[in-house]
């Protein structure tokens, strides 16, 4: 009663999420649908050969990523500030406003889904049309159909990548609450001017290259034997291109489902075991020299580097691609010379590297993205050191000195786990 206007503040921190989903999508659809300059500026450079097709889609790809950085910074610090301007303590409240954000970007969740459902089901279609023999009219339907399905597929990804962003504040908040929690003491700060912290932070960036480098060469490899394979049934089977003879497609699908399940084992025990081996490592350093939260700290920049370049990773492998793809359906549609020419052939060349960013790498760093914040905060009670927290009354203390709602929910959380902690 005492605070009429909390209401409205929150209220104005749903509406800032559900602006940027709806911004998200839009600006993703600029960069991938061939009605605009920059899928076109792709099919152009395919005319002059196939270099200059993959300079322009990276081109393209990482000028995608600036609008949607300032898109999720402008919501990221106006739903923190909504919040803790609203008359409650402020951290709290703040968060609590970075949350409804969230929630109110994946309100929308149920339409996203059905958007990226849209593609798989236009692209399978075109393959059925096209194996099936029909006439060219149909296939150019399915074609595009096939496009619109490129932009719907790249609209939910960037809307995905919206979401983890905004989660993964809230995630990077929790960890600061849960080291201190675990250590005693509070834990509000990452010193990146400590060269052991910097170390960290370099990590993460270099976790985020490495397991994008390592689901690419999977693609690579998986492909080469694809490649292999069809190579010997078109030796040993005569008739398949004249559709006399019908082909292996099992042997195939055997290569691709078995790649598709081992090869991603080493990239994920890669990002799993690194923030486990590095706080071990800096928590063991840590105890040497007289600092318990060293460990915390290091993994709080190799978590937030990493996340930082996960994001933005991710949205240049997505948009890349997608456009990579949509330029050469421009073509296919009559454009630049149309099917087999050599702006064709360029952009083949462009939707083959492509492939790999958008379908493989960047959805997979999604994942990562979430997956580093949960491993780090599961396994938080590993990376403290005992050396030079405080006891348990004095955290309580402390933390109610700061903000009494985390010294309550700390008082509890111990009460929970044993009642004489409070009452003895």
């Amino acid at each position: 009663e005492g605070l009429p206007s909390v209401w409205l503040h929150y209220f104005g921190c749903g509406m800032i999420g559900i602006v940027t989903a709806l911004l998200y999508m839009l600006t993703t659809r600029y960069y991938t649908d061939y009605a605009y300059a920059p899928v076109r500026s792709i099919a152009l450079a395919s005319e002059t050969g196939h270099g200059t097709n993959v300079i322009q889609g990276v081109a393209v790809g990482l000028e995608s990523t600036g609008v949607p950085a300032l898109i999720i910074a402008a919501s990221l610090l106006g739903s923190y500030t909504l919040g803790a301007t609203c008359g409650l303590p402020a951290r709290n409240a703040g968060l609590f406003g970075t949350a409804v954000a969230t929630m109110g970007m994946l309100c929308t969740a149920v339409y996203v889904l059905s958007m990226n459902n849209f593609g798989p089901i236009a692209d399978n279609a075109g393959g059925i049309v096209e194996m099936s023999a029909q006439p060219a009219a149909v296939r150019a339907i399915t074609d595009q159909l096939d496009a619109v399905g490129n932009v719907t597929k790249a609209a939910t990804k960037g809307y995905s990548i919206g979401t983890a962003a905004l989660a993964s504040f809230l995630l990077f908040s929790a960890f600061l609450d849960e080291f201190s929690l675990y250590a005693g003491t509070p834990f509000e700060v990452v010193n990146l001017s400590c060269p052991e912290v910097l170390v960290g932070g370099l990590l993460g960036v270099a976790l985020i290259f490495v397991f994008a480098a390592w689901a690419m060469a999977a693609v690579s490899r998986t492909a080469q034997s694809v490649v292999a394979e069809v190579r010997r049934q078109f030796a040993e089977i005569p008739g398949i291109l004249e559709f006399h003879a019908q082909p292996d497609y099992g042997a195939c699908v055997a290569i691709v489902t078995r790649a598709a399940l081992g090869e991603m084992a080493k990239p994920a025990f890669f990002v799993v075991a690194s923030p486990l081996c590095i706080g071990l490592t800096f928590k063991a350093v840590g105890g040497a020299t007289g600092r318990p939260l060293l460990a915390a700290e290091v993994l709080g920049a190799f978590l937030m580097m990493a996340t930082l370049t996960g994001l933005l990773l991710a949205l240049f492998l997505d948009n890349a691609g997608g456009a990579w793809d949509n330029a050469k359906k421009l073509i296919e549609s009559g454009a630049h010379g149309g099917k087999g020419s050599d702006a064709h052939k360029a952009a083949v060349t462009g939707d083959t590297v492509g492939d790999p960013f958008k379908d493989t790498a960047g959805p997979s760093l999604h994942v990562v993205i979430k997956l580093l914040s949960t491993v780090i905060l599961v396994l938080a009670p590993l990376f403290v050191s005992s050396a030079g927290t405080t006891p348990v009354d004095a955290s309580y203390e402390a933390a109610a000195s700061a903000d009494p709602y985390a010294g309550a929910a700390l008082a509890m959380d111990d009460f929970i786990d044993d009642p004489n902690s409070i009452l003895g």
